[in-house]
C-alpha cells in the first residue's frame, strides 16, 4: 500500500495490456512440465487484476493464447484449454465480487466446444458489471485482426454500405475486435523478452512499453503498480515536442 500510495490516481492508465510471458520458463527452473508454470500463473493474473481494478484501470489485457501457440504440443495446448475452463468457471465469483466484466477477443471460433462455452458462460455471467473490463485474447494475432478487419472493410464497401473515401483511422479502429476499448496507454511485458509479439499491433501505436526480467508467475499486484508509476515519471508526445506538450496540458 505504501507504493500504492504514490501513484497519481489522475493519472492511471485507462487500458493496460499484459503479455504474460515465461510460465514455461518458471516451470522448467523448478524442473516441471511447463503446465506447472501455467497452473502457477493464475495468482499472478488474480492479483494483477484485482490490483488494477482497485488502482482505477479501465480495462486490462491479458494476452493469454496467440494463434501462433497452436503449433505448441498438443498435450500442453489440451491441457492449456482444460485449465481455461477450469479457471474461468472458478473466478467468476470472483470477478461478479470485484465488478469485473469478462470479455474475449480473437478468432474464438477456433477454440474447442468445451472453452468456448465457458467462457460464453462466464461472459454472459459478468456482462452487467461496470468497474473494469478484463479481456482475454485468445487464439488471437494482431495479423488476423488486421486481415479481419480489412475484409470486413471490404464487403462494407462491396455492398454500398461504406465509402471508400470516408475511411479513416477512426474507421479502421471501429472494425477491429477492441473497438469497445480506449486504445492501451502502457503494454507490459514479463520475462525479458522485448518485442510485442504479434499483439494489437495497431493499438499499440502510441502505448508506452514496460519490460521486465520477472518471469510471468511471479509477476504481482506491486509490479504492476511499479510500471504504472515507470508510466507516470514519463512524458507522452505523440509526436509533438516538450514544448508544445506542456502548451498544451
Amino acid at each position: 500500500m505504501e507504493l500504492e500510495s504514490q501513484l497519481d490516481k489522475g493519472n492511471i492508465p485507462k487500458h493496460i495490456a499484459i503479455i504474460m510471458d515465461g510460465n514455461g520458463r518458471w516451470a522448467k527452473g523448478l524442473g516441471k512440465a511447463r503446465i506447472f508454470g501455467h497452473r502457477n500463473a493464475l495468482d499472478a493474473v488474480r492479483d494483477t487484476t484485482e490490483t488494477a481494478a482497485r488502482i482505477g484501470v479501465k480495462a486490462i489485457t491479458l494476452y493469454a493464447f496467440s494463434t501462433e501457440n497452436w503449433k505448441r504440443p498438443k498435450i500442453e495446448v489440451n491441457a492449456l484449454m482444460e485449465l481455461l475452463v477450469s479457471t474461468i468457471n472458478k473466478e467468476v465469483k470472483t470477478l461478479n465480487k470485484n465488478n469485473i466484466r469478462l470479455t474475449a477477443i480473437g478468432d474464438l471460433e477456433s477454440l474447442p466446444s468445451a472453452t468456448k462455452r465457458e467462457l460464453e458462460k462466464g461472459i454472459e455471467a459478468t456482462k452487467n458489471n461496470t468497474h473494469m473490463d478484463l479481456v482475454l485474447a485468445l487464439s488471437y494475432s494482431s495479423r488476423w485482426e488486421i486481415l479481419e478487419a480489412t475484409k470486413a472493410m471490404a464487403l462494407d464497401v462491396k455492398s454500398g454500405e461504406l465509402d471508400v473515401d470516408t475511411i479513416n483511422e477512426s474507421t479502421f479502429s471501429s472494425y477491429l475486435a477492441t473497438r469497445n476499448l480506449p486504445d492501451p496507454e502502457l503494454m507490459i511485458r514479463t520475462s525479458g523478452e522485448m518485442r510485442i509479439s504479434n499483439f494489437l499491433l495497431w493499438q499499440l501505436a502510441y502505448a508506452e512499453l514496460f519490460f521486465l526480467e520477472k518471469l510471468w508467475p511471479d509477476f504481482r499486484g506491486e509490479d504492476l503498480i511499479k510500471a504504472v508509476l515507470d508510466y507516470q515519471r514519463r512524458e507522452r508526445r505523440f509526436g509533438m515536442t516538450s514544448e508544445q506538450v506542456k502548451v498544451n496540458s
